[in-house]
């Protein structure tokens, strides 16, 4: 094996592979694959409409990825991170469900946009399982943070 510190992308390729290994890391890793064989099925059907929940979806994973990846979210104060994070998982796990039980249902005799529902179910299940785990994140965050008490009234 080449050593890292030669190569432009060594450290971070080390970052890459350190933060898959983390549940966030994995689950965000598992939502991009989910999303782009979502759309290889959607745009391998008779209706390719539905591509775009799974284009929009892969796009916003793939930049939380990089963001949390390269702890971007420590940098750029001005964003709440999680806040964000949290709502990208709420609208992806209702868009998918939504659409995936429209393509499971009406997808007779389209076997890739019916692929692509059972794809979306569970990438459903995975964007609300990623949503409970954010919402564990934030109500942690805000336990261990003290309230100020001031005594003056």
């Amino acid at each position: 094996m080449a050593e890292t510190e030669g190569s432009p992308f060594g450290g971070c390729l080390e970052k890459l592979m350190s933060y898959v290994r983390t549940r966030k890391g994995t689950i965000l890793a598992a939502e991009i694959i989910l999303s782009f064989i979502i759309l290889i099925c959607y745009a391998a059907s008779m209706y390719g409409g539905y591509s775009a929940v799974a284009i929009c979806e892969m796009v916003f994973a793939i930049i939380f990825f990089i963001v949390f990846m390269m702890e971007l979210d420590k940098q750029f104060l001005v964003v709440n991170w999680l806040w964000s994070d949290l709502i990208r998982a709420v609208i992806g796990a209702a868009l998918y469900l939504i659409t995936s039980l429209i393509c499971v249902i009406g997808g007779a005799g389209d076997g890739a946009r019916i692929a692509g529902g059972v794809f979306g179910l569970l990438a459903g299940i995975l964007f609300a399982y990623d949503s409970y785990t954010i919402f564990l994140d934030i109500k942690s965050s805000r336990q261990n943070t003290a309230a100020p008490t001031d005594d003056t009234v």
